[in-house]
């Protein structure tokens, strides 16, 4: 190895290079079991340290270590980051010119690298197979491997063609590291890399410091309302859009407020788009808004939040993306700012990235007609062959030009230099109805995808803990609630989650105006027939000129709540809807609400009310006009002023009995109560009963600590 000496171990690596003294949880595994020649898949959360445990190995052997990466930024800054830590790294891709990727190769036979970063449609090229082959390559390393398999949540055609790439390089070691895949996904990749006696490692999808909130959105202008909150509190953030259009609509609004922000999609040129992500990394701007083109490998440690202003396509894209928050091992927030009519976005690329065979057939025979005849190669951009296909969705274009690659029937070639594609026909004498395509395998990916949305949308309206909830679906045992999300945080209040009289009666009674808006279906199910605006009006026995025209005022529980106000009916419904007492359906763009079977027991009496109620200090029963309110999650400021030093007193104190007692730390008293211990100062009993979260049973097993605290920081 030119100029660069071998270290003895992966702990001596470490310490020389990263400046580490010892490896985190799981590390220490994988490195152990590459360094004993074991083929490996790894399953670590973002922010966990995967490019350690290829890294450090790669500097105590012999030989090259070649990292398949699926983005040029990401390989970028991973090339960067090690380069100034002195190790001799270097990249292959699109972005070099021909001259540029022949000089690396080079190197690489010569000994000058040890990693070497490869762009995965390199793989298909026959020429740099063939100078592989003279390189000594210890280890393929295949990093986001979850692009390898169609039931993950970012599946990249060019990555099928690593297995054989691997096969044709005489089996070297490979690791496969991935930090988001259910078990199906986990198969997937070792079914595709031909994997020999792997040691398979998943380390714990949960992250401690991570605090999930899902908050129900009806407007923008809500949502737009709770981002400024988020961004007040939090300097450092990521938004994740679902659209370049509405990363550019967020990006103006929080700009007009003289934030530091910058804009990031793949809509943008290259040059913009490093100047975008260099300006974040490098704290020019503290807000990146974005598509998820952005985000892979980004390493800014001191991420506080992100917000996904719309929902996202998959549980997996959510969590990946939400990931990249807190990676210093800080508090950090991840919140999902949900309306039902934003799935239909999501539908729309569904639509897109799955075409049916006839587009599939007739893209294929515009191409064999259009190709050079000597090369056989086209030049088009998807655009241009949407246009010439009269296709409103370029996205179509895309998907049916990787099932024509995965059947062999084109090749896609980069053009050095050029962010360009040549797309190559392999026999233009072959009609297009010759092309074996799997009409079976193309409707189940369709189906594949609308079941990763439908459970995306069922942790968007599910209630308990957001972090179970998503440790469950990739297939963790044994998850227990986190004690840190919006749910937990409510839930821990044990004392007010079974209703009251009067607060039965009022979720009851909203239950069964829903119901009388909805049609029960013969397997006694209900299906919706009127969005939720038009019920809460009807609850309410609203006057406008738009429900007097509907037969919802002819209804009996037309005016059944005319004491409430229509936003409170409003959070009542919320409430309702987190309780899983609710749920919608019909399409996108016009969301139906309905009971849920759970909600249909409430209502018929014969399951008991179990939920968050919204209002704090406040019964169901109308209010006089004028009289005080305090919400669950709400003014605590209106208790009195707020003893910072008091509250870390108290935090200090619950989570040393929560410590000695073996349970979460909400279970003892939730962060809101102890903050209205530290605005009201109660010292005894009496005055401490007052407060929301204390109840008989905890104040008779924990309270008297927490009064003895409060009295002796105010000198009682």
């Amino acid at each position: 190895m030119n100029g660069f000496k071998l270290i003895r171990s992966p702990m001596e690596a470490l310490k020389e290079h990263f400046g580490f003294s010892g490896l985190r949880e799981g590390q220490d595994r994988v490195v152990a079991a590459i360094m004993e020649g074991r083929n490996v898949l790894v399953v670590m959360p973002t922010g966990g340290g995967k490019s350690l445990c290829y890294q450090l190995p790669a500097l105590c052997r012999e030989g090259v270590c070649l990292v398949v990466s699926p983005l040029i930024a990401l390989m970028k800054d991973q090339v960067d980051a090690l380069v100034a830590k002195g190790i001799p790294a270097t990249m292959i891709n699109s972005s070099l010119s021909f001259p540029e990727q022949k000089e690396r190769l080079s190197g690489m036979k010569e000994g000058s690298y040890k990693l070497v970063y490869v762009a995965p449609e390199r793989f298909g090229h026959e020429g740099f197979m063939r100078a592989l082959a003279e390189v000594d390559v210890n280890m393929v390393t295949v990093d986001e491997a979850h692009c390898l398999s169609q039931w993950g949540h970012d599946f990249r055609p060019d990555y099928l063609k690593l297995g054989r790439a691997i096969e044709a390089m005489g089996r070297p070691q490979v690791a496969a590291l991935t930090a988001t895949a259910t078990p199906r996904v986990r198969d997937d990749i070792l079914e595709h890399l031909h994997l020999e006696d792997p040691v398979t490692i998943v380390r714990g999808f949960a992250r401690e410091n991570l605090h999930f909130r899902i908050t129900a959105c009806d407007t923008h202008k809500e949502k737009y309302k709770r981002l400024y909150d988020l961004v007040k509190h939090n300097k450092t953030g990521i938004i994740y859009c679902s659209t370049r259009k509405k990363v550019e609509q967020v990006y103006e609004a929080l700009s007009d407020l003289g934030l530091s922000v910058t804009a990031y999609h793949a809509g943008m040129t290259d040059a913009q788009r490093e100047e975008a992500q260099n300006a974040f990394m490098n704290r020019q701007a503290d807000i990146v808004i974005a598509t998820n083109a952005f985000g892979m490998g980004i390493d800014r440690a001191d991420v506080r939040f992100v917000a996904h202003f719309e929902i996202p396509g998959s549980v997996e894209a959510f969590y990946q993306e939400a990931g990249r928050a807190g990676r210093d091992g800080r508090d950090a927030y991840c919140e999902l700012l949900f309306n039902h009519a934003d799935l239909r976005t999501q539908e729309f690329f569904i639509e897109g990235v799955n075409p049916g065979v006839p587009l599939i057939v007739e893209l294929y025979e515009l191409l064999r007609k259009h190709c050079s005849a000597e090369s056989h190669e086209v030049s088009w951009t998807l655009e241009e062959m949407a246009e010439r296909l009269k296709c409103r969705n370029a996205m179509q274009v895309g998907a049916a030009l990787s099932v024509l690659m995965r059947n062999g029937a084109i090749s896609r070639h980069d053009v050095p230099g050029q962010r360009v594609k040549l797309t190559r026909v392999a026999d233009p004498s072959m009609s297009g109805l010759k092309i074996p395509l799997d009409e079976r395998a193309i409707r189940e990916k369709e189906v594949r995808d609308r079941e990763k949305l439908k459970a995306m949308t069922e942790f968007a309206y599910s209630s308990g803990c957001r972090q179970q909830w998503i440790l469950n679906y990739f297939g963790e045992e044994g998850a227990v609630p986190c004690g840190r999300c919006d749910q937990c945080m409510a839930l821990g209040v044990e004392e007010g989650q079974v209703m009251g009289e009067e607060e039965t009666r009022v979720v009851r009674q909203a239950l069964s105006g829903i119901a009388r808006t909805s049609v029960r279906l013969a397997d006694g199910s209900w299906q919706g027939r009127w969005g939720r605006t038009k019920v809460i009006q009807m609850l309410k026995g609203s006057k406008s000129q738009d429900l007097l025209k509907t037969s919802l005022v002819r209804l009996s529980t037309y005016g059944i709540l005319s004491s409430w106000s229509e936003d409170d009916i409003r959070q009542l419904f919320r409430a309702m809807q987190m309780a899983g007492l609710t749920k919608m359906s019909g399409e996108a763009d016009r969301p139906l609400i309905t009971l849920s079977p759970k909600g249909n027991e409430v209502m018929m009496g014969r399951q008991e009310v179990s939920m968050i109620w919204p209002f704090a200090r406040r019964s169901a029963a109308p209010e006089r006009r004028g009289q005080a309110r305090v919400r669950a999650t709400g003014d605590l400021a209106a208790l009195g002023e707020f003893d910072e030093d008091l509250f870390m007193k108290l935090k200090e104190l619950r989570n040393e009995l929560a410590r000695e007692a073996g349970i979460p730390a909400y279970a003892v008293f939730h962060n809101s109560t102890l903050e209205a211990m530290a605005r009201l100062k109660p010292t005894t009993h009496r005055g401490a009963m007052n407060i929301h979260g204390i109840g008989e049973r905890k104040a008779a097993r924990y309270l008297d600590d927490f009064l003895e605290m409060i009295a002796e920081h105010c000198g009682v």
